[in-house]
């Protein structure tokens, strides 16, 4: 599933080709989770903004152009709010952004034409979306986002913040990571990786880790999440950024998907148990509760 870090390599190779793009047209192809809840006819014409991202969603707002006066009688160019496009990439898709986009193919199940290039939703699974909100603090958006926690480079999620959070959950350390509402972003490779750096065992109770252990795991997340940004994320299986490679993060785990091997600080056999049916990897010895 793409995460934190594929979401925002995403949201960097659009972010910047897309800004002012006039939309052409919007296709929509088999039915993604959610419907897009407007005609795709009202988005012709409309401007892309500022492309934002908020933990696993992407934002693509959408403006008209407008006149306003400006002093006896001028009339200048201003851009009026309108509203925009929430995306998901689910389970298994991706974005690209191409100038001479092929016919659509089976997974290819959201088109939106700018005169910049084709942004296309390719989600072989559809469990992504693609949904209208008039902004994102009004539904549908503000419903999917509201339960969403800090974002993990937030200067505002100090150590004394996360530990507090953290006290309230009595759940196992992993699987309250991959929650979200504690902090966004630490999906299954990036949790595994993460409290391993931290030598916090997975099954440890999340309200029992101290203020120095939350400290070191924060940072330990934090350090996790700006690798994988930096080797543009993590492919397993179908993701790509938006010109079609794959991420190399992966490649540098040092305990996801290695159950069998020996760790590579201590040399003990890793390990693998299945945590809320999601395969969790750590090493006994190195990893305490």
């Amino acid at each position: 599933m793409p995460e934190l870090p594929e979401v925002e390599v995403t949201r960097r190779g659009i972010a910047g080709p897309l800004l002012g793009a006039r939309v052409l047209q919007a296709r929509v192809g088999k039915p993604l989770r959610w419907p897009l809840g407007c005609d795709t006819g009202t988005l012709t014409g409309l401007r892309v903004g500022e492309v934002a991202r908020r933990g696993k969603y992407l934002w693509l707002p959408l403006s008209q152009d407008a006149v306003h006066e400006a002093g006896a009688g001028e009339q200048m160019p201003a851009v009026a709010a309108h509203g925009g496009l929430l995306l998901h990439l689910g389970m298994s898709g991706s974005l690209a952004l191409v100038h001479h986009a092929p016919a659509p193919g089976p997974h290819d199940h959201f088109d939106l034409v700018t005169d910049r290039g084709t942004l296309r939703l390719n989600d072989p699974r559809r469990f992504g979306a693609v949904v209208w909100s008039s902004a994102l603090d009004a539904a549908p958006a503000a419903k999917l986002l509201h339960r969403l926690g800090a974002e993990p480079f937030d200067p505002a999620l100090t150590p004394e913040v996360f530990h507090a959070r953290l006290q309230l959950r009595r759940a196992p350390v992993k699987a309250v990571l991959l929650a979200g509402d504690v902090l966004v972003g630490a999906g299954n490779i990036y949790a595994c990786e993460a409290l391993f750096q931290a030598g916090i065992h997975p099954a440890l109770r999340a309200d029992r880790i101290s203020r120095p252990r939350a400290k070191r795991l924060l940072a330990a997340l934090r350090s996790t999440l700006a690798r994988a940004l930096e080797l543009g994320g993590s492919t397993l299986r179908d993701f790509t950024d938006v010109h079609g490679a794959s991420g190399a993060y992966q490649a540098e785990a040092a305990v996801y998907g290695r159950a069998g091997q020996p760790c590579g600080r201590c040399g003990s056999v890793l390990r693998r148990l299945v945590q809320a049916q999601r395969s969790t990897y750590f090493c006994a010895t190195c990893q305490r509760r």
